[in-house]
């Protein structure tokens, strides 16, 4: 945190490179010391040596330091001494992306078990000799078992495809992996509420509440929806309209459980109570 504060504090970014933080201070004043002090002795030796009128001494020094300094040495020696100015920067960064590097990964996995003592225990045992760190776990009974969704922190170096393997081998079918937040981690019960609230205060939020709850897509296309051109997969969900018709939503590739199939209904419920209450109000 305190190195975060430091590159804040540091200022806009370098005139040289313009991406590195301004340097600091007093690197940038020896920096600056030892450009031009080598010129301002040269140009005077110079001007010593031939004895020119006291004026046009004067004149030559003025003018020849300011465009050598200004325009050519300084400008050089801050892009040659970069490396150095800008040390501190450069560590804060180098420290920052081995950080980001050695952090560990969060994976959201949902997989069908066999509804049977010691699968899950399997399950974690496999996942643990990974080190794998289970973060939440939620279970949705199936007619042939059970669809575990699971939050999952795993080392930087473990890929998807050994986390499925490591599924497969603990008797997981059907396993499906994305990549996900430390919003995941937040429980189901409390989203629910929180997107119950929502619908009650505006039943107009229904469709994206279903959405942000059930992880999955509106279907908008009402012809394709009265014309049945919808998959029949399982993929496919349909909740009453407080309004008109059916609202549709769709999850590529992952079905809905019979649980998450009731917690969308229950939903369309509180917005048409909502609704009809704000209706009476009127």
């Amino acid at each position: 945190m305190e190195q975060l504060r430091e590159s804040v504090a540091a200022g806009s970014a370098c005139d040289v490179c313009g991406r590195l933080p301004h340097p600091h201070r007093f690197r940038l004043s020896l920096a600056k010391l030892a450009a031009v002090l080598p010129v301002e002795l040269a140009l005077h030796a110079l001007v010593l040596a031939l004895h020119p009128p006291y004026l046009l001494a004067v004149a030559l020094l003025a003018i020849s330091t300011t465009v050598l300094v200004v325009w050519v040495v300084e400008p050089s020696a801050m892009r040659l001494l970069r490396g150095w100015l800008h040390g501190p920067a450069y560590r804060m960064r180098r420290a920052a992306r081995e950080t980001i590097e050695k952090a560990p990964s969060l994976w959201r996995i949902r997989v069908t078990l066999d509804d049977e003592t010691g699968q899950l225990e399997r399950l974690t045992g496999r996942l643990a000799e990974l080190d794998v760190n289970i973060l939440g776990l939620t279970v949705h009974p199936l007619a042939d078992g059970v669809r575990d969704e699971l939050v999952v922190s795993t080392p930087a170096e473990l890929s998807a495809d050994e986390l499925l393997d490591a599924i497969a081998a603990a008797g997981g079918r059907d396993a499906h992996l994305w990549p996900t937040t430390a919003l995941a981690l937040v429980d189901g019960q409390t989203e629910a509420l929180n997107l119950a609230a929502r619908v009650v205060a505006d039943p107009a939020e229904l469709p994206h509440a279903v959405s942000e709850l059930l992880g999955a897509r509106l279907v908008t296309d009402r012809l394709a929806v009265s014309n049945g051109r919808l998959p029949t997969d399982g993929s496919v969900l349909k909740i009453p309209s407080p309004w008109n018709g059916l609202i549709v939503f769709t999850r590529s590739g992952e079905g809905f459980t019979p649980a998450e199939s009731a917690r969308a209904h229950r939903l369309a419920q509180i917005a048409e109570l909502s609704r009809g209450e704000v209706s009476c109000c009127r």
